[in-house]
């Protein structure tokens, strides 16, 4: 018999082992005072959270309901660790060798023109989305197929809101140091913006 505790992660809630609660904080802990210095350490948090959660929700079916110390160790060799990341080096060995992450076809409305079909299918297949935003443009200047194929994508494609969404949407793997770097390149760019 084993003791379990209810959590609220990355806005869902689960119930989890005492054991993998007590690794899942001492993680969460060590990553806290390694970002303590960063100024998004908050955003980054988060979203790490946020990830933990993606991939907790990944583990549990209809016969199996708790998170257990197995889950919380699977999420940890995703995510990686804080000795995993190198600031001076940039990404680790691990990181530069280890396997492309889930490559996934969104809408990318950071850098949309009208939706944020073409800019998520160019982020998606690493090419200029100028050249699809033109096959579109003469789709639909060449009877209107490229109006109505932009539709039924708007329709179909979803919308990258989440980092690792848009971490997915380029093809890399959703660990610690590409969310970092995606949060501070965003927390940058608002930045820059404001003081214009």
């Amino acid at each position: 018999m084993k003791i379990t505790v209810n959590i609220n992660l990355g806005g869902y809630s689960f119930s989890i082992d005492e054991d993998a609660y007590s690794e899942l904080k001492h993680y969460l802990k060590n990553l806290e005072l390694h970002f303590a210095a960063e100024e998004s350490s908050s955003e980054i948090l988060s979203d790490i959270e946020t990830r933990v959660a993606e991939l907790f929700r990944t583990r549990l079916t209809s016969y199996k309901q708790v998170i257990n110390i197995e889950d919380v160790r699977q999420a940890i060799s995703v995510l990686g660790t804080p000795e995993d990341i190198s600031a001076n080096d940039g990404p680790s060995a691990r990181d530069k060798f280890s396997s492309p992450g889930y490559h996934r076809m969104y809408r990318d409305t950071d850098h949309r023109v009208i939706g944020g079909v073409c800019a998520g299918m160019g982020a998606y297949w690493d090419i200029d989305p100028v050249f699809i935003r033109i096959i579109f443009v003469a789709l639909a200047l060449g009877g209107g197929l490229g109006v109505l194929v932009y539709l039924i994508l708007y329709i179909v494609i979803p919308e990258a809101k989440t980092t690792a969404q848009k971490i997915e949407m380029k093809g890399n793997p959703v660990n610690i140091h590409n969310i970092k770097d995606s949060v501070k390149k965003e927390f940058d760019s608002v930045r820059k913006n404001m003081k214009f």
